[in-house]
């Protein structure tokens, strides 16, 4: 593979606050440098991830913290072909696999538990609609991300129902304990299920999850409950995107909502809360906090006291400089881990940054995987 090669030659001195250790809850972090969650949609048909994964992720195992990918609580969950889940006796065992390659490269990692909700289709749930908190389909974009299927108007679920969208959270986090995992993030951004119930712009219910913030974060706090009573409060963290304008999200009063959310997440004591920065886009520039900071990490210092992980196009001196500012505890890099296995040791020697290869993010095999080389592997050669 060849890759392009981006500047980013930080002086040690300057970043030298990744490096430093932390403590989350009882488990030690080496250092600052967290993988984000990044969906490679590379499970089989049943959701089982594919056996590359535990090669993939070990070779990541430098990170303070792996944070895997986005995984489905249920079948109901499942918004795409060829993403994983975490609800079958195969998925599990599919997970400890990875986990124990992890942990036998001396890594630490949870697992992204999510909730489609709206953002799936009825080719994936034998010809019922999807569900979510309201009858509004996802906008402005047309299709899911698998560029076949049409966004689809969702059936709102029921009251009644809503305890069961718990339940299958809680369920998975004993299947996620039960695979090695040292914790669960709660993913509530991003345009799924929990951040469809916070946020007014795809949750116009009447009843006790719906209308004010304080009851659009009801379900938010209940499965989060669920997910502390397995694994305990410092292994939990929860994901949010406030901005974000992904999968056709927004809301009226974005401060208000998310203060709620923090101040929630605060009453419940988790480990972490892992906030998505303001403008985020995927690309690989300077973080657009840095240029427009409502809602950005440290803006939630004031309401929420555990730690913060801030995301968002961080090199690793901007990153740095987040935690110096104590605008974060720890930095999650998405992107650039992909294509730099050996993350944390590049930022540290200050050496070149492989870019990646977009074509290869989603789906396929070994190539834009597994096969971008560590900085003492030599160069490898698959037609890209």
């Amino acid at each position: 593979m060849s890759a392009t090669l981006t500047a980013d030659r930080p002086k040690l001195a300057a970043t030298t606050p990744l490096f430093s250790p932390f403590w989350l809850g009882r488990l030690r972090l080496p250092n600052r440098i967290v993988m984000a969650p990044l969906t490679r949609a590379r499970a089989d048909e049943h959701g089982v991830p594919s056996e590359l994964a535990a090669e993939y992720y070990a070779q990541r195992a430098g990170a303070g913290l792996i944070i895997a990918e986005a995984t489905a609580v249920s079948r109901q969950g499942t918004g795409y072909d060829n993403w994983p889940g975490l609800y079958t006796a195969a998925q599990q065992a599919g997970w400890r696999t990875i986990t124990d390659a992890v942990h036998a490269a001396g890594g630490r990692i949870f697992i992204q538990l999510f909730h489609a909700g709206r953002m799936s289709h009825p080719a994936f749930h034998q010809g019922e609609p999807p569900v979510g908190p309201s009858p509004i389909a996802a906008g402005p974009a047309t299709e899911l991300y698998d560029g076949v299927h049409p966004f689809t108007r969702p059936r709102a679920l029921r009251v009644a129902e809503l305890a069961g969208i718990t339940g299958q959270f809680g369920a998975a986090a004993e299947r996620a304990m039960a695979a090695g995992f040292d914790g669960v993030e709660v993913h509530a951004g991003n345009g799924y299920l929990l951040d469809q119930f916070l946020r007014d712009g795809a949750n116009q219910r009447d009843d006790e999850y719906g209308g004010n913030p304080r009851n659009r974060a009801r379900l938010l706090r209940e499965v989060t409950a669920a997910v502390i009573s397995v694994c305990g409060r410092s292994r939990v963290g929860v994901r949010i995107s406030p901005l974000s304008p992904t999968n056709g999200m927004a809301d009226s009063d974005p401060a208000t909502t998310f203060s709620q959310a923090a101040r929630d997440l605060q009453a419940l004591d988790i480990g972490y809360l892992h906030v998505i920065e303001p403008g985020v886009n995927g690309t690989l520039s300077a973080p657009a906090s840095a240029r427009s900071p409502e809602l950005a990490s440290g803006s939630f210092r004031p309401k929420f006291s555990g730690a913060i992980i801030a995301a968002g196009g961080h090199t690793a001196q901007t990153g740095a400089a987040r935690i110096q500012q104590d605008q974060a505890d720890l930095i999650a890099y998405g992107q650039l881990f992909i294509a730099n296995p050996d993350l944390p040791a590049r930022f540290r020697l200050s050496a070149p940054l492989a870019g990646p290869q977009r074509a290869t993010f989603y789906g396929g095999g070994a190539a834009g995987y597994t096969d971008y080389p560590a900085l003492d592997q030599p160069p490898c050669v698959s037609g890209m």
